[in-house]
C-alpha cells in the first residue's frame, strides 16, 4: 500500500471516529426534515393555564401554543400539536416524536446537559394577585391588607423580604388551600404563581382577579436536541423578530396579564 493510500485510509478512519464521537452533530438535520415534510411536531401542554390548555372551543390556545403557531407560520409548515408532560417532554424530544418543546420550560445546568434552548420568549413568574377593584401600585400599597400564600414556596420567601409590616401574611399548606382562602375572600390578595392563578381566574370570573405586583420572574425558553444547530439557529430568528415587532409582548399581555419584561437573550 502505498504512502498516499495509507494516509487516505487513516484520513477516512479519523473522520469515522469523529462522527461517532460526536452522533448530535452528525444528525443535525431537523430543520431540513421539517421543511422536507411541510410540518413540526411541537410538543405543548394541554392542562396548564395560561401557557397550554384547552380553550372553550376545545381548541388549545395560550401562549406557548401562539408561539409554536408563530415558529410554525414562519417556517411556512404546518403545526402538528402534540400534547406533553413536565416528565415526558424532554424524553419526547430526545426520542424524536416532537422536533421542539413549547412548554413552559425553564433551563437549568442539569437540563442543558441533555437538550439545547433558545433564546427566552415569555415570562414565568410568582406574583400578587387581587381585584380589580383595589389598587395595588407598589409593595407599599400592601400595607393593611391581608394575603393568601402557600408555606414555603418562593413567593412566600419573597414576601417576607418586600413586604410592609403591617401586611397580615395568611399561610397554607398548598396551592388549592391557598386559592380557596382568596377565593373565599379570606383574603384581599392571592400570591402564586402565574399558572395557578390562571386556572383560578379562569374558573372564577366573578372574581374580577388580575395580576397586580410581581414577585419573581423566571423566563421560558424552546426545548431543542442536542446539536441541532440549524433549527435552534432559525428558532431563535424568529423569537429575535417577533421581540423586535412586539409580537411576544402582546402574547404576553393577551395571556398573563403583564409584559414580557426583561428576556435573556
Amino acid at each position: 500500500m502505498t504512502f498516499k493510500a495509507i494516509s487516505t485510509l487513516a484520513g477516512l478512519l479519523a473522520a469515522a471516529v469523529l462522527s461517532l464521537a460526536n452522533p448530535a452533530h452528525a444528525a443535525d438535520d431537523s430543520l431540513s426534515a421539517v421543511l422536507a415534510k411541510k410540518s413540526i411536531a411541537l410538543g405543548v401542554a394541554s392542562d396548564f393555564p395560561p401557557y397550554g390548555y384547552m380553550g372553550p372551543d376545545f381548541k388549545l390556545t395560550g401562549v406557548d401554543v401562539a408561539t409554536a403557531q408563530l415558529i410554525a407560520d414562519k417556517l411556512g409548515v404546518k403545526a402538528d400539536f402534540v400534547p406533553v408532560s413536565t416528565p415526558n417532554r424532554i424524553p419526547y424530544l430526545q426520542t424524536k416524536k416532537i422536533d421542539l418543546i413549547v412548554s413552559a420550560l425553564g433551563k437549568n445546568p442539569e437540563r442543558e446537559k441533555v437538550i439545547d434552548f433558545s433564546i427566552a420568549y415569555a415570562p414565568f413568574f410568582q406574583a400578587v394577585f387581587g381585584p380589580k377593584t383595589l389598587s395595588i401600585k407598589s409593595f407599599d400599597d400592601l400595607a393593611g391588607k391581608s394575603i393568601a400564600v402557600t408555606r414555603g414556596t418562593i413567593q412566600d420567601d419573597v414576601l417576607q423580604k418586600v413586604a410592609p409590616p403591617t401586611l397580615k401574611i395568611q399561610r397554607f399548606e398548598d396551592d388549592s388551600t391557598t386559592v380557596a382562602a382568596f377565593l373565599s375572600q379570606q383574603t384581599q390578595l392571592l400570591a402564586t404563581g402565574a399558572a395557578v392563578a390562571a386556572a383560578a381566574i379562569q374558573k372564577n370570573p366573578q372574581m374580577q382577579a388580575e395580576y397586580k405586583l410581581l414577585l419573581k420572574d423566571s423566563p421560558n425558553f424552546i426545548g431543542v436536541r442536542k446539536g441541532e444547530t440549524a433549527l435552534l439557529t432559525k428558532v431563535n430568528e424568529i423569537l429575535r423578530a417577533a421581540k423586535a415587532d412586539g409580537t411576544l409582548e402582546q402574547y404576553s399581555q393577551k395571556w398573563l396579564g403583564r409584559g414580557t419584561g426583561v428576556l435573556p437573550d
